[in-house]
C-alpha cells in the first residue's frame, strides 16, 4: 500500500501530466524547448532515475528580484520542476483537505479574491453591518521562508504520509537548498509545504483559541474581533505557540492589532470599512512597467501581459482615476513608440 503512493508519483502518465503543467506559460523557453527535442527519452530517464532512486536534482539557480521588495529567488532545473509537479499531482489532495476553509493561497477556487471576500464578509458580521467599531490583528511570519524547519516539516508530513520512498523523495526536494533551514521561493514544492507547516497554526489558532474570523494567506494572516484587548492576548498566546512549536516568531514591526476604521493592509490591498485601495507598492510596479514601456525597455507584448494581469487585479478596488490614468499614459507612450518607428 505504501509503495503503491511512490509508484503512483513516478508513473509515465503522472510524469506527463507533470511535464504538461510545468510547461504551461513557458513552451518557448529555451530550457523547455530543449527538453522536448527528445521528450520521450527525456521522461523515461526521468522516469528510470525514480524508479532506482538514482534520482538527484540539479543545483538551484539564484538571483535577486526587486519588485521593489527584494526577494531572493532560486529557481530549478526544467527537469526537477516535473518531479515537483509529479508529487504535487499526487499527495495534494491527501492534504488539501485537512487545511482549514479559509487557508487562501496556492488552492484550487482559492487565492486573493476569495481572501478578500472572506474579509468582508467577517468585516460585516463584527460591526453589525458596518454599524459598530472591531479590530484586526493583522499579522506576517518573521522570515518565513528562510526559517522553515525542515525536520519540523517532514513530522508534520509524516501525519498524512507512511510511505518512505516518497518521504526520501521530499527529502530530496527540501534539502536541494542552502543551510539547515528554509525552503526556496520559487519551486511550487515550497508554495505547497508552506501551507503544510502552518496549518499547525491554522488548527490552533481555529480550535485552541477558538477564533472565528481568522484567515491566513502564505504566511500573512488576520484576525478580526470586537475587541481590542482579546486579539492583544490572542498575539500574546501565539507568539510562543509559533516559537516552540515551528521555531518561527511573529514580525514584531507587521503584528499589530488595528482598528478596521484605519484600513488592513492584507493581499495587496488596503481594506476599510466601505471601500478598498490598491497598496502604494503594488500602484508603483505598474508604474514602473508603464515608464519602461515609454523608454522602450520593455516591449508592447510583454507589458500588455503585464497591465492586462495587474488590471484585472485593480479592478477589486475602487481605483477607477487611477486605471484612467495609467491607460491614457500607455496609450501615449504606445503613440510614441510607434512614431519612433516611422508608422
Amino acid at each position: 500500500m505504501e509503495d503503491t503512493l511512490y509508484q503512483k508519483i513516478i508513473s509515465l502518465k503522472n510524469l506527463t501530466l507533470a511535464y504538461n503543467r510545468a510547461r504551461k506559460g513557458k513552451s518557448k523557453k529555451t530550457y523547455v524547448i530543449k527538453f522536448e527535442e527528445n521528450l520521450a527519452y527525456n521522461l523515461k530517464l526521468l522516469h528510470e532515475e525514480l524508479k532506482n532512486h538514482t534520482y538527484q536534482p540539479l543545483s538551484l539557480k539564484t538571483f535577486i528580484l526587486r519588485d521593489p521588495k527584494t526577494r531572493k529567488i532560486s529557481k530549478s532545473a526544467f527537469r526537477d520542476r516535473i518531479v515537483h509537479h509529479a508529487l504535487f499531482i499526487i499527495i495534494e489532495p491527501l492534504f488539501d483537505k485537512s487545511f482549514i476553509y479559509d487557508c487562501c493561497a496556492n488552492r484550487i477556487r482559492k487565492g486573493t479574491l476569495f481572501a478578500i471576500q472572506r474579509f468582508d464578509l467577517f468585516k460585516r458580521k463584527i460591526t453589525n453591518n458596518l454599524q459598530t467599531e472591531a479590530f484586526c490583528l493583522k499579522a506576517d511570519i518573521k522570515h518565513y521562508f528562510q526559517e522553515v524547519d525542515r525536520n519540523i516539516l517532514l513530522n508534520i508530513i509524516r501525519k498524512k504520509i507512511n510511505c518512505e520512498k516518497t518521504l526520501n523523495l521530499i527529502k530530496l526536494i527540501l534539502n536541494n537548498f542552502e543551510g539547515k533551514k528554509g525552503m526556496p521561493l520559487g519551486n511550487l514544492t515550497s508554495q505547497f509545504f508552506a501551507n503544510v507547516y502552518l496549518s499547525e497554526l491554522d488548527y490552533f489558532v481555529k480550535h485552541k483559541l477558538r477564533a472565528k474570523y481568522y484567515i491566513r494567506y502564505v504566511d500573512d494572516f488576520v484576525i478580526l474581533h470586537q475587541s481590542k484587548y482579546q486579539l492583544e492576548m490572542w498575539r500574546e498566546e501565539i507568539n510562543p505557540f509559533l516559537q516552540n512549536t515551528l521555531s518561527i516568531e511573529l514580525h514584531p514591526d507587521k503584528s499589530k492589532v488595528i482598528s478596521l476604521s484605519k484600513g488592513i493592509d492584507f493581499v495587496g490591498f488596503r481594506l476599510f470599512y466601505y471601500h478598498k485601495l490598491l497598496r502604494k507598492r503594488n500602484i508603483n510596479k505598474i508604474k514602473v512597467n508603464v515608464n519602461n514601456l515609454d523608454m522602450e525597455i520593455i516591449d508592447n507584448k510583454k507589458f500588455l501581459e503585464i497591465f492586462n494581469g495587474w488590471n484585472a487585479y485593480s479592478k477589486w478596488s475602487n481605483n477607477y482615476n487611477l486605471s484612467k490614468k495609467l491607460i491614457l499614459s500607455i496609450k501615449i507612450a504606445q503613440c510614441k513608440t510607434l512614431s519612433t518607428k516611422g508608422f
